[in-house]
């Protein structure tokens, strides 16, 4: 039988511990994914014990709290506080989320967060997104039109249109559905991902644009758009409750509309 082991380099340790103040009465723990590029050690688990009762009610409130009480070592993006930026996408209790919209109440026992998985870590809980940045550049995400603008307004679309774009155009750009996503972590480097393809249905789907055709010629793909499998964690994994799967099969069923 083959035996595989991990890598020594990547096996996560049991890091420090820090205990809640001794006049805390409703004490919780939270395990957090520590790495430091610099140190050479191996990533660890740092235990942080907070009391709740000195803590606002999410995720981030207790990151922030840790950060500026207890350890400013620690490292994490945030921004907004309001499910709008994105900044804080993270896997917490073993699901991908933002921290700023995870109530701490929904998690039962430890709170675990690790970085978004199957990504490379920049410190701590920074992952690296550059290489989701490049593949959204690569889509041209935005409005391509060679007709003239109207002179005296603006380009105009029905109510009938505009609704067309519901459910894409919230996409706040997380990538907790592509890193949720089995296809993306094993094809990362050639498959878009859930979070690129829902953005590049949202300009097909756009009566405004003008460049369907060359959108859909540079999607079909092998693995560009065909490595999505239609397994769902993108759609489950959403926390603004988008459909990334059905903007994939929206795309899918439009290629093979203009074979038909």
């Amino acid at each position: 039988m083959v035996a595989f082991n991990l890598p020594a380099n990547s096996r996560i340790g049991q890091g420090q511990t820090f205990a809640a103040p001794a006049d805390a009465k409703q004490a919780r723990e939270f395990r957090i994914y520590r790495w430091n590029p610099d140190d050479g050690q191996n990533p660890r688990m740092d235990s942080y014990n907070i009391d709740l009762d000195a803590c606002g009610p999410m995720v981030l409130d207790a990151l922030i709290k840790i950060k500026n009480e207890v350890d400013p070592t620690l490292t994490f993006r945030r921004s907004c506080r309001e499910g709008i930026c994105g900044s804080c996408a993270m896997n917490i209790d073993g699901g991908n989320t933002l921290a700023c919209l995870k109530p701490i109440d929904e998690v039962k026992g430890a709170v675990r967060i690790t970085p978004l998985p199957h990504m490379p870590v920049v410190k701590d809980l920074v992952p690296d997104l550059s290489q989701v940045y490049a593949q959204l550049r690569s889509i041209e995400p935005w409005l391509q039109a060679d007709s003239p603008a109207p002179p005296d307004g603006e380009r105009l679309q029905s109510k009938e249109e505009r609704a067309k774009l519901d459910g894409l155009w919230e996409c706040i750009l997380c990538f907790c559905c592509s890193t949720s996503c089995p296809s993306y972590w094993w094809n990362g480097d050639r498959f878009l991902g859930p979070a690129v393809l829902l953005q590049a249905y949202r300009w097909i789907a756009d009566s405004r644009d003008e460049r369907t055709g060359e959108r859909l010629d540079a999607l079909e793909d092998p693995f560009k758009l065909y490595r999505c499998h239609t397994i769902m964690n993108c759609t489950d994994s959403c926390p603004k409750g988008l459909n990334p799967a059905k903007a994939i099969a929206e795309i899918k069923k439009l290629i093979v509309e203009r074979v038909v």
